[in-house]
Parts: structure tokens; sequence; C-alpha cells
């Protein structure tokens, strides 16, 4: 028993602390639409006192008959009823006329509010910590959060509006019957009580049972995607998993659908229960108020006016505690969007940034292979100094995991050298890259540009000094020229010059196919929209490619660049790098060794550390991990040639 009631009290309460969200909620809806919001609620008040003056109306109508039926015919006698009748029609054509006027500037208000909340979403998404998307728990925030945004604001401004009206009339009805006995008003909402409870306590069970399904609603959500998603159907065709998934969907959403529905079935006997009580309740009165016209007590104007008021009263009282109950709804689900909204980043800018680096630590000689650059190639690079890269003693694992995936990694990478990053899957390479970018801070040691701590500049500062090819680009469903502009055009709205974009995509090696396209630049990418034009994995890299190469940067930072590149593709654009990369400090991160082979230094990483360090002549011979992987491949590509 005190188990039980400790577990209600808990509930009380917190259904009791979700109620601070509803200030916050009334402000989200006056920043969205405030003149619109103002009047918004002037058309309630007025709607709200047109029932009472319907009332009123009525009850004058009903006495004035008797005189009209005893009048004999009289002309005179039914002017009075006329000028009611009349005055009950234009106060019903008002009602009409406020009633779509209202409708209106609440889809105006709703349209407001849906696009700024998710205005609110969209900016906490693209902003919070990189790090959040490694928990789960981000992402049921961030699903309640993008599934209610929409809704649940609007949800709540047209019950709110529901209950200033019905609140209104209320209040005037209840004015209304009080000449008739003070306990009128008060059985009126007693009435209602045993409603107010059904909507309070199934409104807390609803949103418990959404909380707890969110993970199994994400997953059907995940099914669904990988049934209809382009980047599955050949897979899901050639293995035969379409069946599979299919089952486990509807398996998923079968029981959730039983549970919402066993749910209602609950709500829907007690809402009856309630509703049984309150018709009791009316009956009563009623009874009282025939009792009193029958003893000459009240007209029949009184009793048209009591039945009138009071039975619009309980149903105004009903749909008031349901609405009470919907906000209190809405009001738990806007919790989790204030929840996502309020999710605090731990990568911030310092409170006073340092300057950033314009000047190189040091420009040492390139000691890697004199390539020249490719004919018409432009210079890149030109103008443009590099900055020294430097890990000291960098300890660092993901958020969620006990995997330690830079353990103690020491690194320096002078000004203008171009360094190669190689080792096994796992070995640290990518996660070199995010700690540069400053998308993660590590949990030891220091990552230093120019010698400056990441910690002490500004991120904008910081991630303008660095132009990054990911191991897993973005296809951009634009243009191509929006797909290599994509920093100038789309970020900072600036006019890129077409000159600098063809540079860049002749730097990539990426001019050929685009000519190929049927409207060259302009050509949509992607098959989002109507009209685009897929690329293949390697041409998307070439994109990406120029992307990286049209932002003029001192710090280049390649992920697997030719990853997807055949070997044709491959030796053609290591022809142009060194020229790229020429006065910027680059870091290529890659599994091959032709790549790595046109660097100054090659670093060698295994378990989160730098294992070893050279040229690639250098490394051979020290006989070490680099030298036998070397190996290996010359005899696998020799076994292959000779069969």
């Amino acid at each position: 028993m005190s188990e039980n009631l400790s577990l209600l009290s808990t509930k009380v309460l917190g259904a009791v602390t979700q109620l601070q969200f509803l200030p916050r909620a009334l402000r989200l809806v006056w920043a969205a639409a405030h003149r619109w919001t103002l009047l918004w609620a002037a058309l309630l008040v007025v709607q709200g006192l047109l029932p009472v003056a319907i009332v009123y109306v009525t009850k004058a109508l009903v006495d004035s008959l008797p005189g009209v039926i005893g009048s004999g015919g009289d002309w005179h006698t039914f002017v009075p009823i006329l000028i009611l009748a009349a005055l009950m029609g234009g106060i019903l054509f008002l009602g009409e006329l406020l009633h779509s006027a209202s409708d209106w500037v609440r889809t105006v208000q709703a349209k407001l509010v849906e696009d700024y909340v998710s205005g609110l979403v969209q900016e906490k998404s693209t902003t919070v910590d990189l790090a959040f998307y490694e928990l789960p728990d981000f992402h049921d925030h961030l699903h309640r959060a993008r599934a209610e945004a929409g809704s649940r604001p609007i949800a709540l401004l047209e019950n709110g509006g529901s209950v200033i009206q019905n609140g209104i009339t209320l209040v005037a009805m209840a004015a209304v019957l009080i000449p008739y006995g003070l306990w009128m008003p008060v059985a009126l909402v007693v009435s209602t009580l045993p409603a107010l409870v059904v909507v309070l306590r199934f409104a807390m069970r609803q949103h418990e049972w959404r909380s707890k399904t969110t993970q199994d609603d994400r997953r059907t959500a995940y099914y669904d995607w990988v049934m209809t998603a382009g980047e599955t159907a050949a897979e899901l065709r050639l293995f035969g998993l379409g069946a599979y998934f299919r089952s486990a969907y509807q398996n998923l959403r079968t029981r959730l659908r039983e549970e919402h529905l066993r749910l209602y079935r609950a709500q829907g006997l007690a809402e009856l229960a309630a509703g049984t009580i309150a018709l009791l309740i009316s009956a009563v009165c009623l009874a009282w108020m025939v009792w009193q016209a029958v003893q000459g007590r009240a007209t029949l104007g009184d009793l048209a006016l009591f039945y009138q008021a009071f039975s619009l009263g309980q149903r105004l009282v009903r749909s008031l505690l349901g609405n009470v109950g919907q906000i209190y709804y809405n009001i738990l689900f806007l919790g989790n969007l204030f929840e996502f909204l309020d999710l605090k980043s731990q990568v911030l800018d310092p409170p006073q940034p340092h300057p950033a680096p314009a000047a190189p630590s040091a420009m040492p000689e390139s000691k890697g292979p004199a390539l020249l650059p490719a004919p018409g190639l432009p210079p890149a690079g030109a103008g443009l100094t590099g900055l020294g890269i430097g890990f000291h003693d960098v300890t660092f694992c993901y958020p969620g995991s006990e995997r330690v995936a830079l353990q103690g990694l020491c690194l320096a990478v002078p000004a203008g050298q171009i360094a190669a990053i190689v080792g096994a899957n796992g070995a640290g390479k990518s996660t070199l890259v995010k700690l540069l970018c400053r998308f993660y801070d590590p949990l030891a040691g220091r990552v230093e540009l120019d010698g400056i701590d990441l910690r002490d500049l500004s991120l904008k500062d910081l991630r303008g000094l660095i132009t990054v090819l990911f191991q897993e680009p973005v296809h951009y469903n634009a243009s191509v020229a929006e797909n290599i502009a994509v920093d100038g055009i789309m970020t900072s709205a600036a006019t890129v010059a077409r000159g600098d974009i063809d540079a860049a995509a002749r730097a990539a090696g990426a001019e050929a196919l685009i000519a190929r396209l049927p409207q060259g630049y302009d050509t949509l990418l992607g098959k989002w929209f109507a009209g685009g034009v897929e690329l293949s994995v390697g041409e998307w890299q070439r994109i990406a490619l120029a992307r990286a190469f049209l932002r003029q940067a001192p710090v280049i930072i390649l992920d697997e660049p030719t990853s997807a590149m055949d070997s044709w593709a491959e030796a053609d654009w290591l022809q142009r790098f060194r020229s790229l990369a020429a006065g910027r400090t680059a870091i290529i991160v890659t599994h091959r060794f032709t790549t790595a082979m046109q660097a100054d230094i090659i670093h060698v990483m295994d378990n989160g550390r730098v294992i070893e360090s050279g040229s690639h002549g250098e490394l051979l011979t020290q006989e070490g991990a680099y030298a036998q992987s070397w190996r290996m491949q010359m005899r696998a590509e020799k076994s292959a040639q000779a069969r």
C-alpha cells in the first residue's frame, strides 16, 4: 500500500513539475506570432460572450410567445417577436463570421509557430556537439523533438484558445444560473469533476507509454527506411531481406498498436462512467427546475433559459476539462522539445578566444617526389602558408565507449609539410581528424595549431583554417556548382566565381565527368528531385575533392581521398596533388601505399599510437609494420597479375 502511495505521489509531483513548461510554451508562441496572437485573443473573447447573448435572447423570445398566442393575430404583437428573431439571426451570423475569421487567424498563427519551432530544432541539431550523436539517449530526444515539434505547439495553441473562449462563456453561464440557486453552479462543476480525473490520469498514462516506446517507435522508422531507401535497395533484393524486415516491422507495429488500443479502451470506459455521473446530476437539477415551474415560481422562459444554460454549461465544463487535459498532455510532450533544446554542448568557444594564427611556424622544403603539375592546373595553394600541427600525449575515447581510440598520441606535422597517416582499420586515423577539427575535445593532452591549443581558438576561426575531405563525404542533392561551392554559396550566401569552381574541379580531376553531364555545372545531382543525375561513388568523391580544394585554407585534410578511384584515376590525381597542396599543411589518411608515397613523411598508427615514422624508403628499411604490409600488397598484386 505504502509503495503504491509513494508511486502515486511521485507521478503527481512529476505532473505538477511539468507545468513549469507552460510559461515557456506561451513565450514560444508569442515569439513566433505575437501580433496574430493578440488578434486571436480578441476574437476569442467576443466568441466567448456570444452564447450568453443567445441564451438571454432565447429567454425573451420564449417569454413573448404566450402574449402572441393569445393576441388573436394582432400584427403589433408580432413586432417584438420579429425583432428578437432578427437579433437572434444577427448573433448567429456574427458567430459564423467570427468563427471563420478565427480559423484564418489560427491557421496563420499555427504555420508561424510550426516554422519557428522547426527552426529551433534544426538550429540545435546543427550546432550540438558531435558527441551527442554517439549516444542512443540523444537519438531518443531528437526523435521525440522532431515528432512533436510541428504538432504540439499548434495543438497547445488550439486547446488554449478553447480554454479561454469556453472559460469566458462558462463564467457568464454561471452568473446566469446563480439567481436560481447558489448551489446550481456548484452542481455544474461537481458533475464534471470525474471527467477531470479521467482526463489527467490518462494524459499521464499516454505520456508514459509514448516515452517508454520511443526506441520501439524509432526502430519501426528504421525498418521502414531500410525497406524504402535507395542505399539499401540492391542488397535487400540480392539477399531477399524484404520479407524479414516487413515481418519485423509488422510485428513491432502490431504490438505497439495493441498496447495503444488497450489504453484507449480503458480511457473510453472511464469516460463513460464519468459521463453517467454527470448525466445523473443533470437529471436531478432539471427535475428540481421543472418542479419550480409547476409551483409557479418559474416561467417557461426561465425553464428554457435554465435548460440551455445548464446543459451548455455542462458541455462547456467537460470541454474545458478536456482542453485542460490536452494542454497538460501537450505540455508533457513539449517538455521533450525543451529538454532537447536545453542540451548543453561541451565543445564551446573560450571566454576570450586567442586570435587566429596568420603566419606559418616553419616552411621546410618538401622532401617528397618532385612532381610537375598537370598542364593547365592552377596553383591551388599559391599564396597560402601552412600551419604547424601538434598532438601532445593525446588520449581519447568516444562517448559511451570504453575502448580507447587514441592512447598517449604524440605527432608533429610542421607547417607546409605533407604527412600521410596509415594503419589498419580502428587504428585511430579518422579520430585524429575529428580532434583536429575539434568535433571532440581530448580526454587528456593537447591538440595544437601553430602552437595554440585548439581550445583557445573560437570554433569559427579554427574551422575556417581547415578544409577536409571526409571519408564519407555528403552527396548534396543540388547542382554540381553548388556541390563544389557549398561552403561559399550555402553557408555565407557569397557569390563564388565560376572560374574558381572550374579550377577546383580541374584540380580534383572532375572536369571530364562534369563535361559529360547534361547541363554541365548546372546539372542537378542525386535522385531526390526530378531531373537529378546519380554519380558513381568515385565520381562523387571527385566532386567532394573539388569542394575541399576550393576552400582556401592553410590546412588541408584528406581522409581516404582515392579510396573510390580506380588505378588510372588515382594516378592522374596523384600527379596533380603536390601542386594543389603547395604552401599548405596537408594530412592524408589512407590505406593505399601509392597515395602515402606522395607525402613528405609517413606516420604508421596502431592502437591509437604512432609506431613508425619516415619516408617510404626509410620505412621499408626499418622492416617494421609498414614494410610487412607493403611486401604483402606487392605479393598480392604479382599473384593477381600472374593469374
